[in-house]
């Protein structure tokens, strides 16, 4: 498989008054050409943060204190953190374009749809006319199911919650990105409209042979879209596997917690077993493993020192000292 994404152990700190927010500890994963990666886990986990890092649009509060993140495809290569000014400007949206999460305060509220691609197109130096740039957005808009000579004339405020989700699908396709970071694609919408844009998504990937990185908390969006599944805790990546390892051989009481707060629809009945506790505190961790204080299965070695992904099996990499015995089914 082509890696068309490096991350080396990053780490990122946003400045609060207490403290450090340490929100990215020591993430290190490869994104390959063609392919979806899930990033799941609970909100704070730091995944959000994560993924405006790789198209380096992080709040001024945030400081990326250590590590790369590297980008290759069709023969460019760049090391993101040290881009800026107009390299930057040529990298977003034309390398790696992101969707946001609130699709209503994506959009300046007080200027058409026209005219906010008419601003991506000059912002990113794109040589294009007025033409072109027209049949392009037209071909895209009816690509994602809208009507383009409607949409185009509307005030964002005009357009229903899932179709300015559509809109900013299309925006982020304008300039051709190799990457597309989707962040929480269907939140607020209602249960027809997130299935409607998990079909499209589906379809615009196989289209445009496009690598998406899925950034959410909803499992089953993730069962469903993606190739592979990284779960993040406490700002670090705790288990990496195929989506099939991640949803039917978990290795991490992470992860394990995390399916079985989720409600099946495709087997018998099961009672809903709840996370104990909450998330750390970002700012005070715990020491050892983060999880620890919320494990059934800690041990004496894991409040001692933090463990490292280590791969379990093939591409199936788990940070826990107890994954044998959670492979196994058993807590002794």
């Amino acid at each position: 498989m082509e890696s068309i994404l490096k991350i080396e152990d990053l780490y990122i700190d946003y400045r609060a008054r207490r403290g450090l927010v340490k929100a990215v500890r020591g993430v290190s994963l490869e994104v390959y050409k063609r392919e979806t990666l899930g990033i799941i886990g609970e909100s704070g986990s730091g995944k959000t943060t994560l993924g405006l890092s790789i198209i380096k649009l992080l709040p001024s509060s945030a400081r990326i204190s250590q590590g790369k993140i590297w980008y290759q495809a069709n023969g460019k290569k760049y090391e993101v953190i040290s881009l800026d000014g107009g390299k930057l400007r040529k990298f977003r949206w034309k390398e790696i374009a992101m969707v946001f999460q609130s699709a209503l305060n994506a959009f300046n509220p007080v200027i058409k749809i026209w005219d906010h691609i008419l601003d991506t197109v000059e912002s990113h130096d794109v040589k294009i006319t007025k033409e072109e740039l027209r049949t392009k957005v037209l071909e895209l808009l009816r690509l994602v199911q809208l009507d383009p000579e409607r949409v185009l004339k509307s005030y964002p405020h005009e357009l229903s919650g899932g179709m300015r989700q559509r809109v900013l699908i299309a925006l982020a396709l304008l300039l051709d990105p190799q990457i597309v970071i989707l962040d929480e694609p269907t939140t607020a919408l209602d249960i027809l409209s997130q299935r409607s844009i998990l079909e499209l998504l589906k379809k615009i990937k196989k289209k445009l042979d496009l690598t998406i990185i899925l950034i959410s908390h909803d499992l089953s969006l993730a069962a469903e879209l993606a190739d592979r599944v990284a779960v993040m805790y406490a700002g670090s990546l705790v288990e990496v596997g195929s989506v099939y390892d991640i949803f039917y051989r978990p290795l991490h009481p992470y992860t394990l917690g995390l399916i079985k707060a989720v409600p099946t629809v495709s087997t018998s009945f099961r009672e809903l077993i709840s996370i104990p506790g909450s998330p750390p505190d970002l700012i005070d961790l715990p020491p050892g493993c983060k999880f620890h204080p919320r494990c059934e299965y800690k041990k004496e070695e894991c409040l001692r020192e933090e463990p490292k992904l280590v791969e379990a099996s093939p591409n199936h990499y788990v940070a826990c000292y107890r994954w044998e015995k959670i492979k196994d089914g058993k807590n002794n």
